[in-house]
């Protein structure tokens, strides 16, 4: 019944006043159009997602929250795979692929990995479940704002599609030498995964921070068809809030609390920092051996590209085509279109700011898919050591790799799209309400 009063008086306010958002993408601002179930609606502009609308929006998020809790904690729980070789087998559980590398003095690779495929998630639908209890049962506090503003940053560092992928091609690489099992946990993850990834798509912001906090007006001078910046204005990136800037370009959300600026602060010197530290990095992480494998006594060392060569030759083309796009196309894509983009933000150039705008979104998108070769090695280090007979061990290049990966994240993160569309000449759409 709380849930049903929110979702009227949300739809009052829309019928009473324009609710007003500043695209995070483009800075456009937009009066909202009244939504129903299953609508979203964009900005006319660059077509970002400014609002999308859900059928019992609590509800929704606390049950698969809850499915996906059961799934984790059964994925815990039991083995994940197993494999068998000449009489001698073993089994891991999911775990084990963070603690095993510090067996082998690789503890920043470790936490990487403990914290994307189990810590964050665990953390994330946690949070989700008290937040939507909250909202459902009883009245929210200041605190459940940090709560809801915690959700929001800890999207982009949850990997558990990426580590089912991994595990999967790891698997595909040593089915020729061993016998390979999947235990209950893999299959439990795998369910995890999607419901994860139901659970992130299924919180609808728009509602959730008007039930937390209400909506404040947006300032009298706020007008639409036009930057923010140019208004003295910016919109809020988490709750989506219109505010004006103090004299030094910047504020911080009376609802949410996030710190506002008119741009991000040296967005561009922080990016191209970034990309620097990565691509030096990334030669290490080529030119070192990412894993050593012993087999019969014989040590491999074996590195990105090499690795690729192997499945080649042993006719494991997709395989290798996955690892050769995660781990040499995606990275060095990366780089190159980021630093592109921050040297030529502020210049005229022939592609437009369309164009740009969703080369940025396709290298954030898939910046995180990296991930691949690291929870590869993570899988393989935890389930194959038979001594002398088999084993696989970390090389050097894993942490510089998996440091590459997250350094390139935060280089997309840190980059203003916004910077893209100032003084622009686009094209505009009508703003409207779309069915998903």
């Amino acid at each position: 019944m709380k849930q049903a009063v929110s979702l009227q008086k949300l739809d009052k306010n829309i019928n009473g006043q324009r609710r007003l958002r500043a695209c995070h993408e483009c800075d456009w601002v937009s009066a909202l159009p009244r939504l129903h179930a299953g609508e979203v609606a964009q900005c006319p502009r660059c077509q970002h997602i400014l609002v999308r609308r859900h059928y019992r929006p609590a509800q929704r998020s606390l049950a698969l929250a809850i499915s996906a809790v059961i799934a984790l904690l059964i994925a815990v729980s039991f083995p994940f795979v197993s494999f068998s070789i000449k009489g001698i087998g073993h089994s891991i559980e999911i775990e084990q692929t963070a603690s095993m590398l510090l067996s082998f003095e690789q503890p920043i690779v470790a936490i990487v990995v403990a914290l994307t495929i189990i810590i964050l998630p665990a953390l994330y639908l946690f949070s989700v479940i008290w937040l939507q209890l909250v909202l459902l049962f009883s009245e929210p506090k200041i605190k459940h704002r940090q709560i809801a503003r915690t959700l929001k940053h800890l999207d982009s560092w949850m990997m558990a599609d990426v580590f089912i992928i991994g595990a999967l091609v790891s698997l595909f690489k040593i089915a020729g030498m061993a016998d390979i099992q999947l235990g209950i946990a893999f299959w439990a993850y795998a369910v995890f995964a999607f419901l994860l990834l139901m659970t992130t798509r299924s919180i609808d912001a728009d509602w959730m921070w008007f039930a937390i906090a209400g909506e404040p007006r947006a300032p009298a001078q706020t007008r639409t068809g036009q930057g923010a910046s140019e208004q003295g204005l910016t919109g809020c990136p988490t709750c989506g809030l219109i505010h004006t800037l103090n004299e030094n370009g910047d504020n911080h959300c009376i609802r949410c609390g996030e710190p506002l600026h008119a741009r991000a602060p040296k967005s561009l010197q922080r990016t191209m920092s970034l990309l620097i530290t990565a691509t030096i990095l990334y030669i290490p992480a080529n030119v070192y051996p990412i894993m050593t494998t012993t087999t019969f006594g014989q040590e491999k060392n074996s590195t990105i590209m090499g690795g690729v060569i192997d499945l080649i030759q042993h006719g494991s083309w997709p395989i290798a085509l996955v690892i050769f796009i995660a781990s040499i196309l995606v990275p060095i894509g990366k780089l190159l279109v980021l630093s592109w983009l921050c040297l030529t933000v502020n210049n005229a150039h022939q592609l437009s700011q369309m164009t740009r705008l969703k080369l940025y979104r396709i290298t954030e998108f898939i910046g995180r898919w990296s991930m691949v070769d690291v929870f590869v090695v993570s899988i393989l280090v935890a389930l194959i050591h038979a001594g002398d007979l088999i084993s696989v061990t970390p090389g050097s290049a894993a942490l510089a790799f998996a440091s590459v990966v997250v350094l390139t994240m935060l280089a997309a993160i840190t980059f203003d799209s916004r910077l893209i569309w100032d003084n622009p000449q686009s094209e505009l759409r009508p703003m409207r309400g779309k069915k998903v």
